[in-house]
């Protein structure tokens, strides 16, 4: 049987920008579109050769915002996966959208092209709120958004919302959560608001600008993971609620430590051990690729131990979580310390134990950064231990 791969196709093109994002992305660019498609042909004939043996499963077009990219690009990408790559049958084919550049033929067009799971860029039910974001659409735009997908036969449609923005208070959050679950959408990605410097959001609130502190944070986290629950919605990573059946299963691959390969700018790959990315410019990209030209901003071998700390790191991002004699027996490394502190979790609440496997709670989710740190911290001395241990018995260091 094949090893199983997924596939990552930037689209950093968006009709507006809007104050809090950081990714790769560009208004005003469309006349850069048809030779950004050449490009990515040309990259995708160029990489397909060496996953021969592997099986793709899961096709992701991110952005930027891909269905403002036109459906008969996108369809012209997914041809050439699937004439050039082992698409599987029944691979997963996600396109993100904004509610405002999706329409009924456009959507019944991608469903027939292959495209079975679209995630839409909702964000709040509350037109204020979408506004001051400087969002493209309205809420009503999403509702009629997913009522098109569904005339087009999308059964699996997931959401993403965010929570903690300017002028949003619990009852806000919660009236936003409610609509959006009245549209009965297959999976959910509820994300907290992070301020990235140098966006426009970072210059608001550096002029002034309140936004709902961490405490108010957390009490729309903790609502949140509870509400989906009783509605039918498992946790199943920090900030994702699907029904069952319906887990993303492109980005279970990154907290999973699956391969992937990326495609455009900005794009990062994590194949044959070895972890990659390409530069975050448009035009470096498109000159590089058609042009015969250098467009890998960075490329490191992954060793084992490294291999690790990300088990660890990714792995308690998800309630899958992590355990013993998995980590013992990829990494070669002592479990012991690691479980100590994970007993010291429990105690406080943070983290369960369900037959040998640990995963946090999601009162532990809002202490991951400090919780999972302190086990790599764990993980870092141990290592150093052993590495000492080998040099006093007069046996070599391993390099893996």
């Amino acid at each position: 049987m094949a090893d199983k791969l997924g596939i990552y196709i930037h689209i950093p093109f968006c009709r507006s920008k809007c104050d809090y994002c950081d990714f790769y992305s560009l208004a005003g660019q469309e006349a850069r579109m048809d030779d950004y498609q050449k490009a990515l042909l040309a990259h995708m004939k160029e990489t397909a050769p060496l996953t021969k043996g592997w099986q793709v499963d899961t096709v992701y077009f991110g952005g930027g915002t891909p269905s403002f990219y036109g459906e008969k690009r996108l369809r012209e990408l997914l041809r050439f996966v699937s004439k050039r790559f082992d698409l599987s049958k029944d691979a997963e084919v996600t396109v993100e959208c904004n509610p405002d550049s999706v329409h009924g033929k456009m959507l019944q067009a991608l469903r027939r092209a292959g495209v079975n799971r679209l995630s839409l860029g909702v964000q709040s039910a509350c037109d204020r709120t979408l506004q001051s974001l400087h969002r493209p659409h309205s809420f009503q735009q999403a509702v009629e958004a997913v009522q098109a997908a569904r005339e087009a036969k999308f059964q699996n449609i997931s959401i993403d919302l965010i929570y903690g923005l300017p002028g949003q208070d619990q009852q806000d959050w919660e009236q936003t959560v409610e609509q959006v679950l009245a549209l009965k959408p297959e999976h959910l990605s509820c994300y907290g608001l992070k301020v990235e410097e140098g966006t426009p959001l970072d210059y608001r609130v550096s002029r002034g600008e309140v936004l709902p502190d961490d405490d108010l944070q957390a009490d729309m986290y903790l609502w949140t993971a509870q509400r989906l629950g009783e509605a039918g919605y498992r946790q199943y990573e920090i900030s994702n609620f699907a029904q069952p059946g319906y887990q993303s299963r492109h980005n279970l691959k990154y907290w999973m430590g699956r391969p992937y390969i990326g495609f455009g700018p900005g794009a990062h790959s994590d194949f044959g051990g070895r972890r990659y990315s390409f530069v975050q410019d448009l035009e470096s990209y498109i000159s590089g690729v058609l042009d015969g030209g250098t467009v890998i901003d960075a490329s490191d071998l992954i060793p084992s131990r490294e291999r690790g700390s990300e088990y660890l790191m990714l792995r308690l991002r998800t309630t899958r979580g992590i355990e013993e004699w998995e980590y013992r027996r990829e990494f070669f490394l002592n479990f012991d310390p690691i479980e100590q502190k994970l007993e010291e979790y429990e105690r406080q609440g943070w983290a369960e134990r369900h037959d040998r496997r640990w995963h946090l709670t999601p009162q532990g989710f809002l202490l991951s950064n400090q919780l999972i740190g302190d086990l790599l911290s764990i993980q870092e001395e141990a290592t150093l231990q052993n590495s000492l241990l080998r040099l006093k018995q007069g046996r070599p260091e391993e390099h893996t």
